[in-house]
């Protein structure tokens, strides 16, 4: 059996936990201790957490997108290849390693998404960016620990709480979208975003794009009224 081959690690800013990139042959992953976060194998959940919100939004022009967590990039990649030319994208990214780790062993994985001039990376929370937001954001794409319930890194509990998610719905324009990424359903984190005024779609995302077996994951697509 091929053996893994550890290409970097990075200590988290909340909980001291430590990230740690995995190669295997041709196979990456990232994990979090000993936990994996995500592998290069079965990334087609990640995909549609980009192309669910794009999709509805990608006949715009001038449109302006967040991601949230640059991870493996397929996310980036997806929302790249749905969007048109002048489109804006930018992905917040805390751990600047994992930057890092896209940029040395990783751009090849999705086509080099970093290398596309629409793209901006800002190195902060992605919870701050929302903060910041004008109201100006046409998509919001958050893959962020395991989702509303599987905590990973303190404090990103925020974002899936009723102030995360009423800063979420005034960052975004009118018929914006907000889509989620989740390890399982939650049915209470569904009532919270719909009490925010959202209106809520549920999918049911396969791990392996295309393929039987692998899993499923889930996303949440949230369009502000």
């Amino acid at each position: 059996m091929i053996p893994w081959i550890l290409l970097g690690s990075a200590q988290t800013s909340r909980n001291g936990s430590e990230l740690r990139l995995y190669q295997r042959d041709n196979e990456f992953s990232i994990k979090a201790d000993s936990q994996e976060l995500m592998n290069s194998l079965v990334h087609g959940s990640e995909d549609d957490l980009a192309k669910l919100a794009c999709g509805k939004i990608a006949n715009h022009r001038g449109v302006r997108v967040l991601v949230g967590g640059l991870g493996l990039g397929y996310t980036l990649r997806a929302a790249l290849d749905s969007l048109k030319h002048d489109a804006e994208v930018v992905v917040a990214e805390i751990v600047p390693e994992v930057l890092e780790w896209n940029q040395k062993f990783l751009g090849h994985l999705a086509d080099y998404p970093l290398d596309d001039d629409r793209v901006t990376v800002r190195l902060e929370d992605v919870a701050q960016v929302i903060r910041a937001g004008r109201g100006d954001y046409d998509a919001i794409m958050l893959d962020v620990d395991n989702g509303p319930q599987a905590m990973f890194q303190e404090g990103n509990d925020w974002i899936y709480s009723n102030d995360g998610l009423q800063t979420s719905f005034k960052s975004l324009r009118p018929r914006g979208v907000l889509s989620i990424w989740s390890t399982n359903p939650d049915p209470p984190f569904t009532k919270r975003l719909i009490r925010t005024g959202f209106k809520v779609e549920e999918v049911k995302a396969r791990a392996r794009s295309g393929r039987k077996g692998g899993g499923h994951y889930y996303v949440w697509v949230a369009t502000r009224s």
